[in-house]
């Protein structure tokens, strides 16, 4: 297991490297100059000019990349242009919003999702799997977006029953997880439905139930672990995406979150910022696949097995 964890480390690190080469460059074109959105319009050119040599702008584009992954090194990502203060003191207050974001969401998810995949698996072509089909292709069809302010109409404006944005209470946090949680859900059922077809029909399973184990056993300790591998992989890219991908649902229902800073930032033209999110959250990214794929191993051993190989 170690030596397996090891390689995934390692292949992580020229994943990072290649995507701080291909942010920076892109950033580097932006029409305009550190000096002058620090400055402002009314600057004058000599000004601008100043401000861009201290911060190293003007030196070879290789130049500032080798010294930006030297200074990133040394955790030192730069002065957020906008608030005159290390990037991550901008960005780390704003996760914790996120990140619990995203939990919960994936929590809902999979409570409603796996159970209703089962049942419709189990219950193949029945009015269930009917009925959880429908939904599922209902919720999967409709923008994140549109759903919310759905939801802001009823339930806030309409119902009054929950708050329409901001983050005040526990409440405050309904509306955005099931956002964000119902159409992973859906999709979530309908592959897990999809999983515990294919392995019902495996021959270990029919042998099982030839020698008359409990349907229930059947399902939960034959074909339920070989079927989820897919599904637990899915859980980890669904978990990443959400992590990276609450900006529109932080947007509409007002939440001070990771996704709204750089969102701002993206505005602004806040680089240092920029650069930092991207980083963080393609860091962060890896780590939730490496912690799927550690999963992955214990559910299937053969895989670590062949991957250390």
């Amino acid at each position: 297991m170690v030596k397996y964890i090891t390689k995934r480390i390692l292949i992580m690190i020229p994943t990072i490297l290649f995507v701080i080469f291909i942010i920076f460059f892109i950033l580097h074109f932006m029409p305009s100059s550190p000096g002058r959105i620090i400055l402002g319009m009314n600057a004058t050119e000599a000004e601008v000019e100043a401000v861009n040599d201290q911060l190293g702008y003007n030196d070879p584009i290789l130049v500032q990349y080798v010294n930006y992954i030297k200074n990133a090194l040394q955790l030192d990502f730069g002065d957020s242009y906008q608030y005159s203060k290390p990037v991550f003191r901008v960005l780390l207050p704003k996760f914790p919003v996120t990140l619990k974001l995203a939990l919960l969401s994936m929590l809902v998810a999979c409570v409603i999702g796996i159970p209703i995949g089962i049942v419709s698996a189990v219950k193949k072509y029945s009015l269930a799997d009917t009925a959880s089909t429908v939904i599922a292709m209902l919720f999967s069809s409709i923008p994140s977006f549109f759903f919310g302010v759905l939801m802001i109409l009823l339930f806030s404006l309409k119902l009054k029953w929950l708050p329409s944005n901001g983050l005040g209470t526990w409440k405050n946090y309904i509306m955005p997880v099931l956002t964000l949680a119902l159409p992973t859900a859906a999709y979530l059922s309908r592959l897990t439905r999809t999983t515990m077809i294919d392995t019902m029909k495996q021959d270990y399973v029919r042998t099982a139930k030839a020698k008359g184990c409990h349907p229930t056993r059947v399902i939960f300790c034959h074909a339920l672990r070989n079927a989820m591998m897919p599904v637990v992989t899915q859980i980890g890219m669904s978990l990443a995406g959400l992590l990276g991908g609450a900006i529109i649902t932080e947007q509409v229902f007002g939440l001070p979150g990771f996704g709204t800073v750089c969102l701002t930032a993206i505005q602004n033209k806040d680089t240092p910022v920029i650069m930092a999110s991207v980083i963080f959250l393609s860091a962060l990214f890896m780590l939730v696949i490496l912690l799927m794929d550690i999963v992955y191993a214990f559910l299937d051993p053969r895989v670590m097995y062949k991957t250390v190989e």
